[in-house]
């Protein structure tokens, strides 16, 4: 199975390190797409039938809770697994970001062991119930 991924970060170069992970995992990748906020990934999610998404918490016009939020409202979007991949370093928000329905949280800096570790559960899972 083919796998679509977008990575949402308004910073350039951990969408380009982020990418370059996924291409050296060796998956069967379909598409890696690529947004600067949580509005541009809602256009993407619309356009494209993604798989998973890979989300920073602070960007500008749309933060991924937002983004998390509307995708949760959304039957279209709503199952889709979402894995935060932030700075974020505070126990207590992780676990309010799992509660409001994130899948998954990568800590940056992180290992390629660690992203395929968290991707492969996380894309298994959403086949598995879909």
């Amino acid at each position: 199975m083919a796998y679509t991924i977008l990575i949402v970060d308004d910073s350039m170069l951990t969408r380009m390190a982020i990418r370059r992970i996924l291409e050296m995992l060796d998956l069967d990748m379909d598409e890696i797409l690529e947004s600067t906020n949580g509005e541009e990934a809602l256009n993407q999610l619309e356009e494209h039938d993604v798989d998973l998404v890979l989300a920073d918490l602070n960007m500008p016009q749309m933060g991924g809770i937002e983004l998390v939020h509307r995708m949760k409202a959304s039957q279209d979007t709503a199952q889709i697994p979402v894995v935060v991949v932030s700075t974020e370093s505070s126990t207590t928000r992780v676990k309010d970001l799992l509660a409001e329905g994130v899948k998954d949280f990568l800590h940056k800096p992180f290992t390629p062991e660690e992203f395929r570790a968290i991707l492969m559960k996380n894309l298994e899972a959403y086949h598995d119930d879909n």
